[in-house]
């Protein structure tokens, strides 16, 4: 964050793609429309992970959750940041072209809005995640309730990072296997195409909008 705009955010996110061969997009199109977003895609790259975003300050901070995250408070999920990604990624869905940076199948496993938790609104919660700690409450078709990020371990210049993501008790909290999906099963929220159909072209399956749920942008299970 650091005061930086937008496009200087998306720097490494440009460094690491060739506009001429992925059809991910560029980060010049949508920008922040109200309620703060959140996206879990799953990516079946070098190693099958899921990704976690929200939209911070105009763009999709993102951590790598290799687990996926977890409707049980009892468990905690390691989390890794990646890049900053544009919001425009939020609607990704497809296959990134072999040789490119993380080749292979997404999808949209889980989509929606999420305030902070505390006071202050949005600035306070960026300021919150670059001390290292900030609480939420997702609103999503997949993932409800509050979460929380807590960074345990920080290398210099962000080298090293970690983070754990832990799911708070109360709405949204289930207990044992199935508090985390099967990547493979899994069906994505936007077209209920799993990865291998995203991967063989499967025409998709476009899930109706009843439109996502309305909140706000600061507040004092089926998983398939």
């Amino acid at each position: 964050m650091g005061g930086e705009d937008g496009e200087d955010r998306l720097a490494r996110y440009h460094g690491k793609r060739r506009f001429d061969t992925t059809d991910e997009p560029r980060g010049e199109g949508a920008g922040p429309a109200g309620e703060l977003s959140f996206v879990v895609q799953i990516h079946d790259a070098r190693r099958m992970h899921f990704d976690f975003r929200l939209e911070v300050d105009g763009v999709l901070k993102s951590w790598a959750v290799p687990r996926g995250p977890s409707t049980d408070p009892g468990d905690k999920r390691l989390a890794v940041p990646t890049e900053d990604h544009p919001l425009e990624y939020r609607e990704y869905e497809g296959v990134i072209a072999a040789g490119e940076y993380g080749a292979g199948p997404v999808i949209v496993w889980d989509q929606g809005t999420y305030r902070p938790l505390g006071a202050g609104g949005p600035g306070a919660f960026a300021a919150a995640l670059e001390r290292g700690h900030a609480s939420f409450r997702l609103t999503g078709r997949k993932l409800r309730g509050a979460y929380a990020l807590t960074r345990f371990r920080g290398g210099q210049d962000g080298s090293g990072e970690a983070w754990l993501l832990v799911k708070k008790t109360g709405s949204g909290s289930t207990r044992g296997r199935r508090a985390t999906p099967d990547p493979r099963r899994a069906r994505s929220a936007r077209t209920g195409r799993t990865l291998s159909q995203v991967n063989r072209g499967t025409p998709d399956r476009t899930m109706p909008d009843h439109g996502s749920p309305r909140v706000h942008r600061s507040e004092g299970n089926d998983h398939a």
